[in-house]
């Protein structure tokens, strides 16, 4: 069986449950054993209560101690009961899990497992996880993976199907060269598969995902060198001249360009007008104003004749995009058209664009991925500007580029990677950095606690509601279980819901809703029909919302600081001064001392560095930095070395070989080509 066999031919996978595996994008066998785990859970032996420590996810064996008392809060239940063993009691608290009353029994021994908090001088847990004993011991001794899922879809059936396809599967030839797996010192790939899935032990787990992450940046720097190589070669077809709307624009706008938006400026006039294609990633931080220089590029775009496109993630930030192009068309007599094209418009709206764009009555086209569907044809593409450009990937990009002929390429991004890592992520393009907030920004005020804060939190968020305000609420995880001891976005909506006063309106989002509901929420939390949102990192680079001033992050210890810098950077963008509340879950010191790094300063670049110095190769099991380059496995701030030796090694080999000709590089070759179609190395 190879990769492309349908994964109904695997054991037990019928047509119902094939189409739960497509609502994760797993059709194929090859990528169901590309589905990684997301996390592992290590069972240890149970301690005694009094060896337990606050902050750590621990198992302890022990007996129901007296009753369980119930009580209602609104629509939340709420269960208290204490539970004992031989030296020590612990407190448990469960929310929403009436039933746990018919599971305990008196005199019976149960391990409960779960993040042991301190609260007001005793040990509690909050809402542990209940095995009995013979359950929880054919679990210990092993890492069990845990998949990322789907309604209907249980791990135990994932894993299930993994073992199956790892049977049956062909393994093609290891495609790395041998002098790159001796030098790095990696494992053979079949190996890595099967041990990142059903790991015997910490070190093989370490050992498999350290090969597959070599293997995404390798590749992936060799696609990148090879864009390089075409590019450097294109010449500008599209010359552009100074022209006079833009010098009106910068003037009649109320403020001025910063220093660093005004040398961006200059580079982008100059590669407009140079003898080459330009190719330039604009990076900046949040709020550092890139949006603006995209649209001076597009308004020298369009006066010299061309139509130009902007692709933004999500399409409640295209239709953002799309409406503040129209208003500052109005306000200043502007000779942009601008037309929005979303995958959820209808047929007719489509259409209507379609034609729109392809006779050129509209010369600035903005959305999101239906900017690359084939229907599009358009008249005279000259310049494609991406925002939140790691969000798409290389060949989507291209494809967007593709739609003209030899089209200038700007991306944009407020993902703060540093220059040593963005010289090798971005190696086909120029770098560009807007460095320089503008003045009359209000700077986030910040603040680092422990859980013990949140009901002060509660009644701050409260305060700044009835002002008017709109907050966000962070949590690392959709669904209870998902993560042991980690809040989830269901479970905290009914909490919040609980706590705060009934006239506030709360809503949840995650990456597990539809296209449609997502945008539905996120529209009604930008018109302000939602007050407090609760929500997973999908909210990292949705919406602009000026109002919106609070942001509290739960188990921000689990989080990149990059990553938390950037969530961040959703509040802020208005007139009122912002909050941002990082609870420490753990409680655990080192924790606190990495989150106030984020506590002393807004500066997205500094953090940057500062979290690749923090974060080292055991931090395995925090939230990864969602999506970034579209990696499943690697993550640039944690695998920033191993990044650079995959950039090494993709140098050298090119630099040996570039056209994969000799036989010991045939394997890799027939590997790209297969994965690559439209990559094609013998013509370099």
């Amino acid at each position: 069986m190879d990769g492309s066999a349908k994964i109904t031919e695997i054991k037990g996978v019928g047509e119902k449950t094939a189409k739960l595996f497509q609502k994760l994008d797993i059709r194929t066998v090859g990528e169901l054993l590309h589905n990684y785990p997301r996390d592992y859970e290590d069972f240890k032996e149970p301690l005694a209560i009094s060896d337990c420590t606050a902050g750590e996810l621990c198992s302890v064996r022990a007996c129901l101690a007296g009753n369980i008392t119930a009580k209602k809060v609104r629509s939340l239940t709420i269960l208290n009961f204490v539970v004992k063993d031989a030296g020590g009691q612990i407190f448990m608290t469960y929310f929403n899990m009436p039933y746990i009353k018919s599971i305990l029994k008196k005199g019976l021994f149960y391990i409960f497992r779960g993040v042991v908090q301190s609260k007001n001088g005793r040990m509690v847990m909050e809402q542990a996880k209940i095995y009995r004993p013979e359950e929880y011991y054919k679990l210990t001794g092993m890492l069990q993976p845990r998949y990322s899922l789907t309604a209907g879809l249980s791990n135990h059936m994932v894993a299930k199907a993994i073992k199956q396809a790892l049977s049956l599967y062909d393994f093609p030839p290891d495609y790395l060269p041998e002098w790159v797996k001796a030098g790095q010192q990696l494992i053979d790939y079949r190996q890595a598969v099967e041990e990142i899935h059903f790991p015997p032990d910490f070190e093989s787990m370490q050992r498999a995902r350290r090969r597959l992450a070599f293997d995404e940046f390798f590749l992936f720097i060799l696609m990148l060198r090879r864009c390089r190589e075409q590019n450097a070669v294109l010449e500008n077809g599209y010359s552009m001249s100074d022209v006079s709307q833009t010098d009106r624009l910068l003037k009649a706008l109320p403020y001025e360009l910063t220093g660093a938006q005004k040398k961006v400026w200059e580079e982008i006039k100059a590669d407009l007008q140079g003898p080459k294609v330009m190719n330039r990633l604009i990076q900046g931080d949040v709020g550092s104003g890139k949006t603006i220089l995209a649209f001076l590029a597009l308004l020298m775009c369009i006066s010299n004749g061309y139509q130009g496109a902007l692709m933004a993630p999500t399409e409640v930030l295209a239709a953002q995009h799309y409406e503040s192009m129209k208003e500052l068309t109005q306000q200043y007599g502007l000779a942009f058209r601008p037309v929005l094209l979303t995958g959820s418009m209808t047929a007719q709206e489509k259409r209507r664009a379609y034609e729109a764009i392809q006779c050129g009555t509209k010369n600035v086209i903005i959305g999101t991925h239906a900017l690359i569907q084939e229907r599009v044809e358009y008249r005279k593409l000259a310049l494609v500007v991406t925002d939140e450009q790691h969000r798409f990937g290389v060949r989507q990009r291209e494809r967007l580029a593709e739609k003209g002929e030899n089209v200038h390429v700007m991306v944009m991004s407020a993902t703060p990677i540093p220059r040593t890592l963005a010289i090798i992520l971005y190696g086909d393009l120029d770098i560009s950095l807007v460095d320089e907030l503008p003045a009359d920004r209000l700077p986030i005020k910040n603040c680092v606690v422990g859980t013990e804060y949140r009901e002060k939190a509660y009644r701050f968020i409260t305060k700044e509601v009835e002002a008017g305000r709109q907050v966000y609420v962070i949590c690392p995880m959709v669904e209870e279980g998902e993560l042991e001891g980690v809040e989830n976005v269901s479970s905290y909506t009914e909490k919040l819901q609980s706590v705060l006063p009934q006239n506030i309106r709360i809503a949840c989002l995650h990456g597990k809703m539809r296209p449609a509901d997502k945008n539905r929420i996120m529209e009604a939390y930008a018109a302000h029909n939602i007050d407090v949102l609760v929500s997973t990192t999908v909210i990292e680079v949705g919406i602009n919302v000026p109002n919106a001033a609070v942001m509290m992050i739960e188990n921000a210890e689990r989080f990149g600081l990059a990553q938390l810098h950037q969530l961040r950077g959703r509040v802020g963008r208005g007139e009122h001064q912002s909050y941002c509340i990082f609870i420490n879950g753990s409680g655990k010191p080192q924790a606190f001392e990495r989150l106030d790094i984020l506590n002393r300063s807004n500066d997205g670049f500094y953090i940057a560095e500062e979290d690749l110095k923090m974060r080292g190769p055991g931090d395995l099991f925090g939230i990864r930095q969602s999506g970034l380059m579209d990696f499943k496995i690697g993550d640039v701030y944690q695998d920033a070395d191993l990044l650079k030796k995959a950039g090494e090694c993709a140098e050298q080999l090119l630099a040996e070989d570039e056209r994969l000709e000799k036989p010991e590089h045939g394997a890799l070759l027939d590997y790209v080509e297969r994965m690559f179609p439209e990559t094609d190395f013998r013509t370099i």
